[in-house]
Parts: structure tokens; sequence; C-alpha cells
């Protein structure tokens, strides 16, 4: 359950979206054939090993950060399959610079970010630097792009001062093989600094930890990456390790970037006895703090919360058991970190209980409605947006910029879709009618099964052609993808 600032349980944007889906979604049937489009690399078709555990016997490592100087992050990142020490095994896996975890990227709002691309792949890719407010066309974030097999490209972005602080992340957005090249180990964080700013000053500059949720699929030495089956045994890894110790002391107050940065499978993080004070959601702070004791996390997602020490011990980080529909998946507990509270004890920080400003397009004139409708076949092999599959030849959406839109996100499904659009984030209204509080903007959200969401968008600063999806990527890179044109 979740509680709110004010002491009731209730529900919280799309955090009620998460917990209603994970109470009650029926029981799922087979993993009925879902698999991804086999193209990304040469791995066998056979079923993955058993998911890996371990020990806690090393400390977690946060990734290596590249940071902006002078207003800017210049960087190259060079794509390879490579083989890289996991779980103690040494796996074939598709990298950025030869590491499954590659380094954050860290920026502040105004900065410019050169990244020099290469390919040496045997399939094209692209790179999309997900949630965040920037220009979808030219050599910006433009997913329409192919880096071809050899080929080097180098990306521009330059990003508003209003960009908001807090998680953000990096992936390929190759049309088909998206979620193969995810799920082989191609993901890595993207930081926007500033929430500081509206923390309490005995809370600046707080120790903070990367929680990166990779996930991946063992066949021989290999990561998997064709035909990817969701409810397959699948190892999950915090920061590309295997059950590592996050340490804290007693009293303490920690700020942990949780991101699921896979291709397919649901979370469900707790710290039992432990509650998560949420700051941001998807890289945007909220204006009130949000105590949840679990998060229902799909691949995507962030969230930036605030954690405190209790009494000396150990816990377990976990992931709780997760339906997602009698057409989806079970997805079992598993540990993903232990976090050990052990030295001196620290006085307890009395955490702020409001935050940030946030925007509210309640009041806003609508410019215009749409329904977007996601559907299946009967064996959930192909995907669909309004009946359509995805054709990047084709435009299924126009808008209009600096207007405000109101689209109403339909499942009519057996299983939960998550639905996230770029360039653009939106405020979630209301959930099968019942009208949600607005802790702030976000860009993605659980749709449930048989059910709809209530979303308002405001198109602000860059006109260019972008894209919604389902980012569970088996799902889009089966179709269920649509082109959005935002006219100037």
């Amino acid at each position: 359950m979740i509680r709110n600032p004010f002491g009731r349980w209730t529900a919280v944007g799309s955090l009620l979206v998460a917990l209603a889906l994970a109470s009650g979604c029926g029981t799922t049937q087979a993993d009925r054939g879902r698999a991804a489009p086999s193209a990304a690399t040469s791995a066998p078709t056979v079923s993955p090993s058993p998911a890996l555990t371990a020990a806690a016997t090393e400390d977690l490592r946060d990734p290596a950060e590249v940071v902006s100087e002078d207003g800017l992050l210049k960087t190259r990142i060079v794509v390879e399959r490579k083989k890289v020490r996991l779980a103690g095994k040494d796996l074939w896996a598709l990298t950025y610079n030869g590491l499954y975890m590659p380094p954050t990227l860290r920026l502040k709002p105004g900065d410019r970010m050169e990244i020099t691309f290469e390919n040496k792949l045997d399939k094209f890719t692209n790179l999309h630097v997900h949630g965040m407010h920037v220009s979808p066309g030219g050599n910006s974030d433009n997913i329409f792009l192919s880096i071809d097999p050899g080929k080097t490209f180098d990306f521009k972005y330059q990003f508003l001062k209003s960009l908001e602080p807090g998680t953000y992340w990096y992936h390929p957005h190759p049309h088909t093989i998206s979620a193969a090249q995810v799920a082989g180990g191609m993901a890595g964080l993207i930081v926007v600094d500033g929430l500081d700013r509206y923390m309490p000053p005995q809370l600046r500059g707080i120790t903070e930890h990367a929680i990166a949720l990779k996930d991946f699929q063992i066949v021989g030495d290999q990561i998997k990456t064709a035909d990817l089956k969701m409810g397959a045994p699948t190892t999950r890894t915090v920061n590309g390790q295997l059950n590592p110790r996050i340490r804290i002391k007693p009293g303490e107050t920690q700020l942990w970037r949780i991101a699921n940065i896979g291709a397919n499978i649901f979370y469900k993080v707790a710290l039992p006895g432990t509650t998560f004070h949420v700051v941001a959601q998807d890289g945007y702070p909220v204006n009130k703090v949000i105590p949840v004791d679990s998060i229902v996390i799909p691949a995507g997602a962030r969230y930036d919360v605030l954690v405190q020490g209790g009494k000396a011990g150990t816990a377990e980080l976990i992931t709780q058991p997760y339906n997602s529909g009698k057409a989806g998946n079970q997805f079992p507990q598993a540990t993903l970190a232990t976090v050990v509270t052990e030295g001196d004890p620290v006085e307890q920080a009395a955490l702020p209980t409001t935050f940030a400003p946030v925007d509210d397009l309640a009041g806003e004139p609508v410019a215009g409605r749409k329904t977007i409708v996601f559907t299946e076949n009967a064996d959930g092999t192909l995907f669909y947006i309004n009946g359509k599959q995805f054709d990047h030849n084709r435009i299924d959406f126009r808008a209009k910029l600096n207007t405000v839109e109101e689209w109403t996100i339909r499942n009519d499904s057996d299983e939960v879709h998550s639905f996230h659009v770029h360039t653009n984030d939106f405020q979630v209204m209301s959930l099968n009618g019942k009208p949600q509080v607005n802790y702030g903007f976000q860009d993605t959200v659980d749709v449930p099964p048989r059910g709809n969401i209530v979303i308002r968008t405001r198109f602000l600063d860059f006109p260019g052609k972008t894209v919604l999806h389902c980012h569970i990527l088996n799902h889009e890179d089966a179709g269920m993808m649509a082109t959005l044109q935002i006219d100037p």
C-alpha cells in the first residue's frame, strides 16, 4: 500500500496504478511464446539457464561518471559485443565502451552534450536519451536515425535551462531489435543535477547511490538477445552486480536513484521495515514527498527516493512478486541487494514534506483530444496501437506546438502495458475514471488490463517527429508504437 503525506492510504499518480496492478490482476497464463523478434545477434533460440543467486560478498559500486565541464559534456560511446565478467561468469554481452554497466552521464540544466557514437555491432543501432525534454530531430534525440555497422555518428544535444533535475537513462531504439539490444546490456544512466536546491540544508550533498536495475538471461556463455520471453528465468542485478552490499549508518539519510533500465520485466521494489520517500519520478521533482513501502517500476521508469538507516543490522532489498495480468506474466520474488546498517549513529534528519513546484494542466484549455488503444492478437505475438502496427513512414497523430491536449490511453488487453512518450512529459488526470492527485509529471505510466488512463500534455519548445509506445520493448518491437508529428 501507499501512504500519502496526509496519512491516508491512497493512490499516488502512477504509483497507484502500479499497486492496483500488483493486486488482483488474476492468474497468468503461460508466457504464450511472447518473444521479441529475432534480429539482434546470433544467440541460440533455446531456453535460458536458471536465474543466478549469490550471497552478498562485495560492496555496491556506483557507475563511473562522465561529468559536464563549463556547460559541455563531451564523450565517446563505442558499441560492441564483448565478453564481460558478470555474477562470477564470463559472458558475451552487448556493451557501451566494453562495459555492461557503462558510465553515468552527469550534466546540468542548460548544458550541451556531444557524443561521438561508434557502432561495432553487426546490426544497425541508434541512441535515445530516455525522458529528456530535447529536440527529437536532426542529430539530437532522433530515434529514426540508423547507425549502420562500422559507422560513426556525432550526436549533439542542447538542453534547456528549464530541464528538470533527476534521473534519466540512455539506450538504443532501433525498431524490431530494441529489446534485444537493451536486454543484451546496452543501457546506462543520465543524471541531471539540481535536486539539492529543493532539499533542506542538512540534506544537501548527502551520499547518493545509483540503483540501476538490469536483468539478463543466460544461454551458454552469452546473454540471450534473441527470442526473449518475459516469463523466462532472468538474473536481476544492481549496477551489474549480483546482490551487492549497500552500506548506511544508523540514522543516515541517502538518496537512491532507482531506475529500471532493462528491456521488459517489472520490479516491485521494497526494503521491508524501511520507507522510501519519493522526491522525483521520471526525472521530475514532486511537489510533496511521497512515503511508500514499495514501488512497482516498469521498464523505463525511475524514482529518486530518500532512505534513512534504522537500527544496526542487515536487510534485503527485494523485488516482491508481481502479476502483470492473466495474459501477462508472474514475476517471482528475488533479492536485489543487501542493506547493511552499521557504524556510528548519526542524528536522523527531519525529512521534507513539501518539495518542488510543479506544473498543473487541469485548468488549461484543451486544444485537442485523442484516444490511444493498446491491443494484441490472441497468442500475444503481435501488438497494435489503434489497430495498426508501427510504420515509420506513417504519421499516426498530430499535435501543435504550444498547445495542451488530453489523451485517453485504453488497454483492451488482459495484461499491463506501459505507456511512454518521447519529448514531452505528461500529467496523469485519471485512472479508470477516478481523478488523480497531481504530484508532478512523468514519462511512463502503467495502463491496467481492460482499463484506461487519461493524461494531459503540453507540447513545448520542440517541433518534429517523435513516438509514443509501450515500453515493454518486446511489445514495442512487435508493433506497439506510433508516430507523433508536433507541428510548429
